[in-house]
């Protein structure tokens, strides 16, 4: 049986559609979210993984809406490699194949991200695959990029966030305290949009493959 985790509401959305009969644990984008969530889905009895979502690219080659079907995480200094078969169900031939890493926390400043790829050369970074990589589960790892290389994340998109959703007090209340933060937060709410719209064609042209990974 799939299990599949993921970080956020809006990406428990799309993947439900394509596995309706799987469980689905969100980490609420946090890496202890994300342990609870990866028992949940281990007591739930699953035999294997997918992790789900967006993440942020790390790579110069990777722009907001490219699919990334991961060859491998680097969690620590190790690397794990995602199951082979799996990851082909999950439409490997079609998007980009590489590393992702697995960071503890938000990685949002775009110094840090240049430095994370140069040490690590993975394509993109989120704070789950680590997770199920380590369960010692067979996985696949299913990314969209929502934040390039070159981007710094405004603070509302760490201060805005609960439990998997914006709340707006919490955004209205960061855009108080950081005004300047209103042209950041339109661009990278048009990058996710373009991300979820890309991730959402992904997994209708691919669905029957998909499916068959249940």
């Amino acid at each position: 049986m799939l299990g599949v985790l993921t970080g956020l509401q809006q990406e428990a959305v799309l993947i439900r559609r394509v596995f309706p009969h799987s469980p689905v644990e969100l980490s609420y984008a946090s890496e202890q979210g994300a342990v609870e969530a990866m028992g949940r889905l281990q007591e739930a009895g699953v035999t294997k993984v997918l992790s789900f979502g967006c993440a942020g690219g790390l790579s110069p080659s990777v722009e907001p809406g490219t699919i990334i079907v991961a060859d491998h995480v680097h969690v620590g200094s190790r690397d794990y490699s995602t199951d082979a078969a799996l990851s082909r169900l999950c439409g490997r031939d079609a998007a980009l194949s590489g590393g992702v890493l697995h960071s503890r926390e938000m990685v949002a400043q775009a110094q840090q991200k240049r430095q994370l790829y140069q040490e690590t050369h993975c394509l993109a970074v989120d704070m789950e695959s680590g997770v199920v990589a380590c369960s010692g589960l067979p996985f696949a790892v299913l990314r969209v990029v929502c934040d390039d290389v070159a981007r710094d994340l405004p603070p509302a998109a760490g201060e805005a966030m609960d439990k998997g959703r914006v709340k707006c007090a919490a955004l209205i209340r960061s855009i108080v305290r950081h005004p300047k933060q209103i042209p950041a937060l339109m661009s990278l709410g048009k990058d996710a949009s373009r991300a979820r719209q890309a991730m959402a064609r992904f997994l209708h042209e691919h669905q029957e493959s998909l499916k068959t990974a249940e």
